[in-house]
């Protein structure tokens, strides 16, 4: 019986990745399944970046190198490297410039996806510097069905897709939607992923392929010091919780979120965090057509003040818990 060896299109769009994108390439490269193409898409890069991208070019035959001649946006330039890939493949891996794949990352992926033509998706962990991360999924339990994989992240917090690295997509999704990616969301690849939950399997490799840096200068890492991750979760349980969960349980899951994500708020606000904060926060919430609930807010902030004042010593330790985590994660990606 023959073995297949179905042709993946491996991506990596860049800009200005100079110190870290020889190692990405050079990780694609050293794959054990050898059955892909490999496509470059330098964004204008100034840094030669993409003289770096050529010179791997011009040594194999499996790298289409791709040069913009303006200057995209990171999602727009993702979604044009996206549109690349070959009418023959069936799967789709994005290996981002900063990050890199290990060696068996290919061939796993391939194979959680080959049992079983229902899946869209396939994650694994990652290693985020030195953090594992996507702990919690089922432990040999795939293909997992999408809506079980969406309510693990919505009802117990579980993401086992963490980054646009961390996947692979069944690539005629990706040549299906164009842009793939919606450009109006804010955290638009997490989207992307619960957009195919909702008709697709999920697979999942139990183990760490990809690893992401979390000391380069990145657009997440630009906007860490915002809490970031307390507004996406708040808009993903808003937009996706009555998608996934029956209505009781997905209303109190929402209630829930705006609590918490009020709380973050409110937090900041007492904390007098400026007005690029507050920006950020209406910029996302607009995605999700809304607006800062300043009723609600004032509430919430009323009642952190009632507790602190009733918690003078918890108070100062949590300040300073806070304060020891923000120095230690300044200059982190997300």
């Amino acid at each position: 019986m023959a073995v297949s060896h179905p042709l993946v299109s491996v991506v990596t769009p860049f800009h200005n990745t100079a110190a870290f994108l020889a190692e990405c390439i050079e990780s694609v490269l050293a794959q054990a399944y050898r059955e892909f193409e490999y496509i470059l898409v330098d964004n204008c890069s100034t840094d030669g970046s993409g003289e770096i991208a050529e010179a791997y070019a011009a040594r194999d035959s499996r790298i289409r190198m791709i040069r913009r001649t303006q200057l995209l946006s990171q999602v727009q330039n993702y979604n044009a490297a996206l549109a690349e890939i070959s009418e023959a493949s069936k799967y789709c891996k994005i290996a981002q410039a900063d990050d890199y794949i290990f060696p068996d990352c290919l061939e796993l992926m391939v194979k959680a996806f080959e049992q079983s033509e229902s899946i869209g998706l396939v994650g694994a962990y990652d290693l985020k510097a030195n953090a594992v991360r996507g702990s919690g999924f089922p432990y040999r339990k795939s293909p997992v069905s999408g809506r079980e994989t969406a309510r693990l992240y919505l009802e117990k917090g579980i993401f086992p897709f963490g980054s646009p690295t961390t996947v692979m997509y069944r690539a005629s999704l990706v040549r299906s939607a164009r842009p793939f990616y919606d450009e109006s969301r804010l955290h638009e690849d997490t989207e992307k992923c619960m957009e195919i939950l909702q008709r697709w399997d999920f697979g999942f490799v139990p183990q760490v392929l990809a690893f992401l840096r979390a000391d380069n200068e990145s657009i997440s890492n630009a906007v860490r010091c915002f809490q970031p991750s307390s507004l996406d979760r708040y808009i993903i349980v808003q937009r996706y919780a009555s998608v996934f969960l029956d209505p009781g349980p997905a209303e109190s899951l929402k209630q829930v979120a705006k609590r918490d994500y009020y709380q973050t708020l409110a937090n900041a606000a007492l904390r007098l965090r400026g007005s690029d904060f507050r920006r950020y926060h209406e910029k996302g919430l607009k995605t999700l057509g809304e607006s800062i609930d300043w009723s609600y807010l004032v509430l919430v902030a009323a009642g952190e003040l009632l507790w602190m004042a009733a918690n003078p010593g918890e108070t100062i330790r949590r300040l300073v818990k806070k304060s020891k985590q923000e120095r230690s994660t300044a200059g982190g990606a997300v």
